[in-house]
């Protein structure tokens, strides 16, 4: 018999009931370090003081209102966006696969403004995921989200993963432009490699290819920057961010460059509950503190400790694990074996008190709260080498 709830998730036995800082706390009295962090959403952790404040203050003035009338807080979200990245103009909306989506159709009406309603093709890598929705299985590719939804929505083509050579020859008279991920992460914690993506700016800006990155994940301070486009010095023309943009408050915002942004007039895309009053009160907040002195600086220290002591446990089970993945604080293990191992050591660390995700190449996720300290960092690394080293005891072979 079904349950109430639809049956589209595998879910772990446990039932989360309330959270402090970097700590989750089950309805059976456990507490767990939570390096999973809502999958990199609660960048802030658990019931941030002044993320309750802003949410509190704003629940009690204003909740939603339509986009028909001005959002002073949109503005003041906006505006700072623009201050800090490339952008010059930003949409809000609710999640990242829309901020994605939006991406795409910004994509296909700049070149039909632009004297080019033939090109509406856009061009992926292989292990990417732009969201679940028809538009985003249809670029991602990946069997696992496809199959059982076709046919799958044409307009969208996928080469190699950092292939340029096969991009390059992939670009028809209908490519309008291309969506990558600064690292994957659905795909397994794979870095994208600067040269590559300075390759595709290159591509791009000789074709009249529009570039986007998909860093839903990546973004908010994930990486040590506020976007990991920063660190290759590769401007995007337009970015998708959601996920830690608010903290867990469901927010999302589509990034463009002015002459992207003019494409889009009044009737082009809507949202009713996008960039609403108390999402734009919880992603400022998010930026109040990420934006402040010494935040991402932390963020860089404590992805240094927790890498090092990841690269630790690779030399320490090299009949376990392959190698480490990724940058800032998301990082991952990827596992030898036939796939599911990264799944065993989730539940090892789960069993241990601390909560992981599993990602595509058998590898297990870090992605845990910028606000981690050292002590949580060593605490998360403990676990980890018990898992680990229960594993290698399986497999019959000790630890190095």
């Amino acid at each position: 018999m079904i349950t109430a709830v639809m049956p589209t998730y595998a879910r772990y036995d446990v039932t989360l009931e309330r959270g402090e800082g970097v700590y989750a706390f089950g309805t059976d009295g456990r507490r767990y370090l939570d390096f999973g962090a809502g999958i990199a959403v609660s960048v802030l952790g658990h019931c941030h003081p002044h993320l309750v404040a802003a949410l509190k203050a704003q629940a009690e003035t204003l909740w939603h209102v339509s986009n028909l009338y001005n959002i002073p807080g949109q503005e003041h979200l906006a505006e700072r966006l623009v201050a800090n990245t490339f952008a010059d103009a930003v949409f809000f909306n609710n999640s990242g696969n829309e901020a994605v989506e939006l991406g795409f159709k910004m994509i296909r009406k700049y070149q039909y403004e632009n004297g080019n309603p033939e090109r509406y093709r856009i061009i992926s890598v292989s292990g990417a995921f732009h969201g679940r929705s028809l538009a985003g299985i249809s670029s991602g590719k990946q069997e696992k989200h496809t199959k059982g939804f076709g046919p799958l929505t044409d307009g969208f083509d996928q080469v190699a993963f950092g292939n340029l050579n096969e991009m390059k020859a992939a670009i028809t008279p209908e490519t309008a432009g291309i969506v990558i991920e600064p690292i994957q992460g659905e795909g397994g914690i794979r870095p994208v490699d600067d040269a590559y993506l300075k390759g595709i700016r290159a591509i791009c800006d000789e074709f009249g290819l529009l570039l986007q990155f998909d860093e839903v994940q990546t973004g908010v301070g994930r990486t040590g920057k506020l976007y990991a486009y920063e660190w290759s010095g590769v401007a995007p023309d337009i970015l998708s961010s959601a996920k830690g943009l608010g903290g867990g408050f469901p927010v999302g915002a589509t990034m463009a460059i002015e002459k992207v942004a003019q494409a889009m007039g009044p009737g082009s895309h809507g949202s009713t509950y996008g960039g609403n009053p108390l999402a734009m009160a919880c992603a400022n907040a998010v930026l109040d503190v990420v934006l402040g002195d010494g935040f991402l600086d932390h963020v860089n220290d404590m992805a240094s400790r927790l890498g090092n002591g990841l690269e630790g446990l690779v030399d320490k089970y090299p009949s376990v694990l392959n190698e480490t993945r990724g940058k800032g604080l998301l990082l991952g293990l990827q596992c030898k074996g036939d796939g599911s191992e990264a799944g065993t050591l989730v539940a090892k660390a789960m069993a241990g008190g601390l909560l992981a995700v599993p990602a595509g190449d058998n590898v297990i996720r870090m992605v845990p709260p910028l606000i981690i300290e050292a002590e949580h960092v060593d605490e998360a690394l403990g676990i980890l080498d018990g898992g680990l080293a229960e594993m290698a005891a399986e497999v019959g072979q000790e630890a190095s």
